[in-house]
């Protein structure tokens, strides 16, 4: 299998990296630049894109490129940036420049749909094509959180995800929109889950919980696929 990994250099993008894949796979991760000392899984070949998806009609030519003789089995598009101060008190929609709304919408939903668009015919060569989009509780309605630019990016992912369902249903293409809650990301996955669960006490979700449900989501058959998956924290009270 071939997965690709947007957004790998750090957190759950390099989680997934060194997380997911079996012996024999293959791990494409993309990022700016390729982080060191990473630690995948034995037996699983690693290579690097580097590609600023802030600059997305650029970006998507190196990736379309990068992947051109290898193809393509799964994409997992983890990027994604959000507004100054946001998740904090201090979080002000009306102080926020608009700078930072345009480049927000350009890497969570423009470059999202333009490297799809880009990967999409190599990636229905395989025989069990799958897309998955990382979101957030925050896109989800009622969620509780006041982030706007982030919130209605991440809440586009769903209609991403719906309409490529429709559009490539008779070609086995499975769309996976996963919801994600709060993580913890400063433990990876070199540290055991027992220590990273206790981090946040029941606020954040370890890494390694995440991996697990994406690791299960790939693991299906092509006569099933994972529509849609919501992991929040524990004693998140929103949900």
């Amino acid at each position: 299998m071939r997965t690709m990994v947007v957004g790998a250099s750090k957190g759950l993008g390099r989680a997934l990296i060194e997380g997911l894949g079996e012996d024999g796979d293959t791990l494409i991760g993309v990022s700016r630049t390729r982080p060191e000392r990473l630690m995948p899984k034995a037996g699983v070949q690693v290579r690097w894109i580097e590609a600023d998806l802030g600059e997305p009609s650029k970006a998507v030519r190196v990736i379309e490129q990068g992947i051109a003789e290898g193809g393509l089995d799964t994409l997992i598009y983890n990027l994604g940036i959000w507004e100054e101060h946001a998740f904090s008190p201090a979080f002000d929609f009306l102080t926020g420049h608009d700078e930072q709304v345009e480049a927000i919408v350009s890497c969570n939903i423009t470059s999202t749909i333009l490297l799809i668009k880009r990967l999409l015919p190599t990636l229905l060569k395989s025989p069990n094509p799958r897309i998955i989009l990382t979101g957030s509780t925050s896109g989800l309605p009622q969620s509780g959180r006041p982030e706007v630019a982030f919130g209605a990016s991440k809440f586009a992912l769903h209609g991403i995800a719906d309409a490529l369902r429709e559009g490539y249903r008779q070609q086995r293409l499975g769309v996976t929109c996963l919801s994600l809650g709060y993580l913890n990301t400063d433990d990876g996955l070199n540290t055991s889950r027992a220590i990273a669960e206790q981090r946040g006490e029941g606020q954040l979700i370890p890494l390694h919980d995440v991996v697990q449900v994406v690791r299960m989501a790939l693991s299906l058959s092509s006569a099933s696929y994972v529509k849609e998956l919501t992991l929040p924290a524990i004693l998140d009270e929103r949900f």
